[in-house]
């Protein structure tokens, strides 16, 4: 934000300034730096010169120095604090070195996927800040056409993916990768900390079986894990991978000033302690922002919500604006298209999108371009998560602020009433338990279709299940999901099931298949959105009004069985939610 004076009057307008409960300054500090390593290709180090990088930040270089000495690695640092050179450098100068090698980079979401890709051509592909390599880069996930699966398997050198993909697409079908995993030197886990919980649990297992395979083509690749900041970052790495990691956490970037606001809606009844609606006032956070020139992201914490606040934003706008300098808002959230999303993306990193209102889906490190202020709408559940999302302003230096509007919740009147409380608290820890019996059984079942298990790998702790999966496999066996064998090898657990385990088993929701949302208006029949079973009984059932980039939509019908909802556009003047 060049000019302070501007953000200086927005915090001091009466509107605002009554209701800010605290302020606090975060200072700037300076980056620390070290030269290139000395073994560092010299392709890359013109490469990252040509781009105005005359050093790097010193967890970067520490990163290098643990990753040479064959030791996996998690670093934990800021967000736009350069992760991605930590684990780019060691896989570039790999795959330089060896024509063989391979690399995985795992995203929790497409997104991400997409991002990285595109940073890594602009690193090694042609042009004046490239290497000008011929390094296959492949992403492979579900918007990934079936055109281009066979050249990303057979010529990847780098493959970017996400667990989902991986657990249902890449490993049940390994005999087709077997050049890639025979070569896989480096396994790359981004955004760690989003592996928690139940998600998590079934990510570890997923890993798991990723190592079974890749011993089996004679692989033992490392792994590079980048995280956020949490209370516990070493102890999740470990769990993840199954393996002892390096923890880097030392931050070596520099840091611009930024704002923390607490604003605590006005009352609009003191006697039941009714106050303005949190989305009404982070909206009016955001209009004074973009109306100043200051790009702006509102997290707005569910779908009805994230579309509602963009509309009464675009509305506000239009009638601010006469001309066509009228300022670009959109509405970012799970279910929208891949080009819906890539379009998003691309006008906020271009500029044409001056603000966004969000989910938690651009919580994580997607490169958004310069958002100089962030507005969250009600506590996201996590200290972790604001601290995430409050980050997402000021990835570019300068000054920057973030502003947190309180809801009615209790939670969030208490951080009001006691703002100390909640500068002092640390982030979370975050857990996951790949051993969860439900959890295993499903890996386990995963993992003899893949590759049978053997009796003396589990009792000599050399399969990454251990000893665990024996009691599994025997309930499988008395379920005559396997079946055991005696041979001159030992005994082994073979699948004798005809079902393919993983179609069953979705890491993320309770069902693996998404309803599908057809847009009928004057015979259209266009898809335009989708929504995982659950949440669609809830939000898309019969005459409900489906909100999307603005427009609205009244549900015709929704036939869960088949997974397909069929909507039209109308003009309501209201909408609707799930139960609450």
């Amino acid at each position: 934000m060049d000019n302070v004076l501007v953000l200086e009057k927005i915090l001091r307008d009466p509107a605002f300034a009554p209701y800010i409960v605290d302020e606090r300054v975060l200072e700037a500090s300076d980056g620390e730096t070290m030269p290139f390593p000395r073994d560092l290709n010299e392709a890359i180090v013109r490469a990252l010169r040509n781009r105005g990088i005359e050093e790097i930040y010193t967890h970067q270089g520490e990163v290098w120095e643990q990753v040479g000495r064959g030791r996996n690695v998690v670093v934990v640092t800021p967000t736009a604090s350069g992760k991605t050179l930590c684990y780019n450098l060691p896989v570039l100068q790999t795959l330089l070195a060896d024509e063989k090698a391979r690399a995985l980079y795992l995203f929790p979401t497409k997104a991400l996927s997409q991002d990285q890709q595109a940073e890594l051509n602009g690193l090694a592909g042609a042009g004046a800040t490239g290497l000008g390599l011929s390094i296959k880069i492949a992403t492979y996930d579900g918007d990934t056409p079936d055109a281009l699966r066979v050249a990303a398997r057979d010529g990847g050198r780098i493959i970017i993916s996400n667990p989902d993909m991986l657990h249902g697409g890449i490993l049940p079908n390994h005999p087709k990768w077997i050049k890639f995993f025979s070569g896989l030197k480096y396994v790359v886990i981004d955004e760690a900390h989003a592996y928690r919980g139940v998600l998590g649990s079934h990510v570890a297992d997923v890993i798991r079986r990723l190592r079974r395979v890749a011993a089996f083509y004679g692989a033992a690749p490392q792994f590079i894990l980048c995280s956020a900041t949490i209370a516990n970052p070493r102890e999740l790495a470990e769990t993840l991978i199954g393996a002892e990691v390096a923890l880097v956490d030392k931050n070596g970037a520099p840091r611009g000033e930024k704002r923390v606001i607490l604003y605590n809606p006005p009352l609009v009844d003191a006697v039941q302690g009714i106050r303005r609606s949190v989305v009404t006032e982070s909206r009016r956070w955001m209009l004074a922002f973009l109306k100043a020139g200051i790009k702006t992201i509102l997290f707005a914490h569910s779908r009805i919500k994230t579309e509602v606040a963009a509309s009464y934003v675009n509305e506000d706008l239009a009638n601010f604006y006469t001309d066509n300098s009228r300022i670009r808002v959109e509405a970012y959230r799970g279910g929208l298209l891949p080009n819906e999303r890539r379009e998003i993306e691309r006008g906020l990193r271009e500029g044409t999108i001056r603000g966004v209102v969000s989910t938690n889906a651009l919580e994580l490190g997607i490169d958004i371009g310069g958002l100089d202020a962030s507005v969250v709408a009600g506590f996201p559940g996590s200290f972790n998560s604001f601290w995430q999302q409050s980050g997402r302003a000021g990835r570019r230096g300068g000054v920057s602020v973030s502003v947190f509007v309180a809801s009615a919740s209790p939670l969030d009147q208490f951080i009001m009433n006691d703002p100390e409380w909640f500068f002092r608290k640390s982030v979370e820890e975050a857990r996951l338990d790949p051993d969860n019996p439900y959890i295993l059984t499903d890996h386990v079942k995963c993992a003899a279709f893949e590759l049978p298990f053997r009796d003396e790998a589990l009792e000599k702790g050399e399969d990454p299940f251990g000893e665990g999966a024996a009691e599994v496999l025997a309930f499988l066996e008395e379920e005559g999901i396997v079946r055991h064998t005696q041979g001159d090898g030992g005994g082994r657990w073979h699948w004798a099931d005809r079902s393919f385990p993983a179609e069953g088993v979705s890491l993320r929701s309770a069902t693996a298949d998404n309803v599908v949302i057809v847009d009928t208006t004057r015979g259209r029949n266009v898809v335009i959105g989708e929504m995982d079973r659950p949440s669609a009984k809830e939000m898309i059932f019969e005459n409900a009004v489906y909100l999307h980039r603005g427009r609205q939509y009244l549900v015709q019908s929704l036939d869960i069985e088949n997974r397909k909802c069929l909507v039209a556009e109308a003009e309501v003047n209201y909408f609707t939610d799930g139960l609450v």
